[in-house]
């Protein structure tokens, strides 16, 4: 069975875990409706429901496997829920965060690459560098 999921941080091209989507097939990049918020959650981003931020991001089709490696790099349905939005290619899944956002800094404008390569960034300074469960599996890079 195929799915669509709409990635916005460490799973897009580029980012320390789009290897995880070997095999999938990229349809485009998308804009969600202005009704999340994108936090800054130590190395990697989560959404939020409710907000006024369009979130940027890229949508690909993938396979139950590849579900399988998300949902445990997402430590769903623990850390994050699987919530599904409408994109211009169908149906997707999108992950949302579950846990407290208190004292967590909103990275405005839901770009989390523009986050990222902004030189002034905490992100910037180091954080890609930084392994925790998303980025570290197992003793080896993802």
């Amino acid at each position: 069975m195929r799915h669509r999921v709409f990635v916005y941080g460490t799973l897009l091209r580029g980012e320390v875990n789009h290897g995880l989507l070997v095999g999938a097939g990229f349809l485009g990049g998308f804009r969600t409706r202005p009704c999340y918020s994108l936090f800054l959650l130590g190395a990697y981003p989560g959404v939020v429901k409710g907000g006024r931020t369009q979130i940027l991001g890229e949508v690909y089709e993938i396979d139950r496997a590849c579900l399988r490696r998300l949902d445990r790099l997402e430590d769903y349905p623990r850390l994050y829920d699987r919530q599904q939005i409408q994109t211009p290619y169908g149906r997707a899944w999108i992950y949302v965060y579950r846990g407290s956002v208190e004292g967590c800094r909103v990275i405005r404008g839901g770009d989390w690459r523009a986050f990222a390569a902004d030189p002034d960034s905490v992100r910037a300074a180091g954080v890609r560098a930084v392994r925790d469960a998303k980025t570290y599996d197992f003793g080896k890079a993802v």
